[in-house]
């Protein structure tokens, strides 16, 4: 079997676009995959344009030959577009292989782990804007039956955050706390904003009202940051949406720069690699939570991968 074609598809979705990857061969079999990268998906669809003379004639059930070797043999490595492209590739391939040999991905990686997957809820709060509204509609959230809730209460702040902005950001989550009561978790994302004393300082202001974790507190670029804002802080700290492959996410483990850790299959070199990076985490007694904010497939991928992941 042979792939004989790779098409990428880019879909209107709201605030950014999502694009999906359809892998084609020879067999009639064919593969779709997710590798939505927000407002760079020409950049994006430019760059499987480029992967297509690397992978194009190559047997679909190599899969991790096909992520090596393109790696290898790509000059200018890492980053969020041509990691993203193989991502999107590499997905396609699996849904491929599920439909050759007639069986469910995690089949393919190891078997089951888990009959269910504990979600989180986010875009629950859309419209809100006081405490009083962001409590509302995390009561009639949390009244769908689910039990963790993340956003961001940060406004518009970047690196400092005045005492305003502070003070409405405790305001709205302590709402939201006491809407939910003590066993709903509160996910707060902080989009890799802050400066490092500007993070410990929301960790200690945002404590008590006991949060599952402050994801990306600083910008994701800066390990060492997010190494000592983890040490320090009072508030487990997640990251790793923006981190790109087993490489650069064994430098956020050996820095011990987060206390959970959040490939997003999509961006990071696909299911086979972020199997890979929990293992990794594994070994160093890191949970894992794998991003997803975007399509379907990636949905469905992630649901798959995280079945099988110890």
């Amino acid at each position: 079997m042979k792939i004989t074609a790779i098409k990428s598809y880019i879909v209107d979705a709201y605030r950014t676009n999502w694009a999906f990857i359809k892998v084609e061969t020879d067999a009639g079999l064919h593969g779709w995959g997710e590798a939505s990268l927000g407002t760079q998906e020409m950049a994006l669809q430019g760059c499987v344009e480029d992967l297509k003379r690397l992978i194009v004639g190559r047997n679909p059930l190599e899969i991790e030959r096909m992520c090596f070797e393109v790696y290898r043999d790509i000059y200018w490595k890492g980053g969020p577009v041509l990691m993203s492209a193989i991502s999107g590739i590499e997905m396609a391939m699996w849904d491929i292989a599920g439909k050759h040999f007639n069986c469910p991905l995690y089949s393919l990686l190891g078997g089951k782990m888990r009959d269910r997957v504990r979600m989180y809820a986010n875009a629950w709060f859309t419209g809100a804007r006081s405490a009083d509204e962001f409590a509302a509609k995390a009561r009639e959230t949390a009244a769908l039956g689910i039990t963790a809730l993340k956003w961001d209460p940060f406004g518009k702040a970047h690196l400092s955050i005045s005492n305003g902005e502070l003070q409405r950001a405790v305001d709205i989550v302590g709402a939201v706390r006491e809407a939910v009561g003590p066993t709903v978790d509160l996910l707060i994302e902080c989009h890799g904003r802050f400066n490092p004393y500007t993070a410990l300082r929301i960790a200690a202001e945002l404590a008590e009202f006991k949060p599952m974790l402050m994801e990306e507190p600083c910008p994701p670029d800066d390990v060492a940051a997010m190494a000592e804002v983890r040490r320090r802080s009072p508030v487990p700290i997640a990251g790793g949406e923006r981190v790109y492959g087993k490489f650069d996410f064994s430098v956020y483990l050996e820095k011990q720069a987060v206390d959970i850790a959040q490939p997003d299959i999509f961006h990071t070199g696909g299911i086979m690699e972020s199997k890979k990076i929990a293992a990794m985490a594994e070994a160093r007694h890191i949970p894992v939570s794998f991003h997803n904010p975007s399509g379907p497939v990636s949905n469905a991928a992630i649901l798959q991968l995280a079945a099988c992941v110890p």
